[in-house]
């Protein structure tokens, strides 16, 4: 069982904090996410995939130390010695915790040394796009549902209940992450079932001050990104949702809807 730490942070209780850094904007920070990075020993961050401004405001005395080019091994080993030091170690990862992140093998080996452990979510790129672009990805009578994938890579595989092929044929909004190096394929899977016009929001380093965001056609999605040389931290978001001058309301509010707030 995971060993919640429910403290203020006024003084933060030796142990692992893993934190979702959100897509790379300190304002998306969590209160606190905020509050336990300015006062934590020892930060582990993804230097790869983390800005350097999200660390503005750790302390002064504060050991900083990048995992990008360390092992899982490497990292836990290094962990577990901070943790025995008796230092606050926070594990910084970026966008959301629930999201990619490969924190399950991490805390496995963490609570196998009966290491305390607690997680911080994070704002997702998806969500950081959606505000970025003003809109919502559910839109009554249009789209109802939102799904948030990958394509089978190198590094993961994916299973074959989720090829991107079969959850396109939804035609939901579709948030497809860690593509850009595989963007022909996505392309021509998403094609078969959603129309050539689709709107594809590519967003690259969002939250990050060179955040670029093109709204494009599905087929030219891979085009654009091939021309913008995009092969990292990069978002598309497939969706009818994102087309222009929508006219849709909701029953929410609508004055022939009661309910238990608003009876008739």
């Amino acid at each position: 069982m995971i060993q919640l730490n429910n403290s203020k942070h006024n003084s933060l209780k030796p142990g692992v904090y893993f934190i979702g850094a959100g897509p790379g904007d300190p304002d998306l920070l969590t209160v606190k996410a905020s509050q336990i990075i300015a006062q934590a020993d020892v930060i582990f961050y993804a230097d790869s995939l983390v800005p350097k401004q999200i660390l503005n405001q750790t302390r002064s005395d504060a050991q900083l130390i990048p995992t990008g080019n360390k092992t899982l091994e490497e990292i836990m080993t290094l962990t577990i010695e901070k943790v025995q030091q008796n230092c606050s170690v926070v594990r910084l990862q970026s966008g959301d915790l629930s999201l990619y992140s490969a924190i399950q093998e991490q805390i496995s080996i963490l609570l196998d040394k009966d290491i305390s452990v607690e997680l911080i979510p994070g704002i997702s790129a998806f969500q950081a796009a959606a505000a970025k672009l003003g809109t919502e990805l559910t839109i009554p009578d249009l789209v109802q549902t939102i799904i948030l994938t990958r394509i089978s890579g190198e590094a993961s595989s994916v299973p074959d209940a989720e090829e991107l092929s079969s959850l396109a044929a939804h035609q939901a909004s579709l948030c497809l992450y860690l593509a850009a190096r595989h963007v022909d394929k996505a392309q021509e899977k998403l094609l078969k079932y959603y129309p050539p016009d689709t709107p594809v929001a590519i967003c690259f380093c969002i939250g990050w001050p060179e955040e670029k965001i093109w709204v494009v056609p599905l087929e030219q999605m891979s085009k654009i990104t091939q021309e913008e040389k995009l092969i990292r931290t990069t978002l598309y978001i497939i969706s009818p949702a994102l087309k222009a001058n929508q006219q849709y309301r909701s029953r929410l509010y609508h004055p022939q809807h009661s309910h238990l707030f608003r009876p008739k």
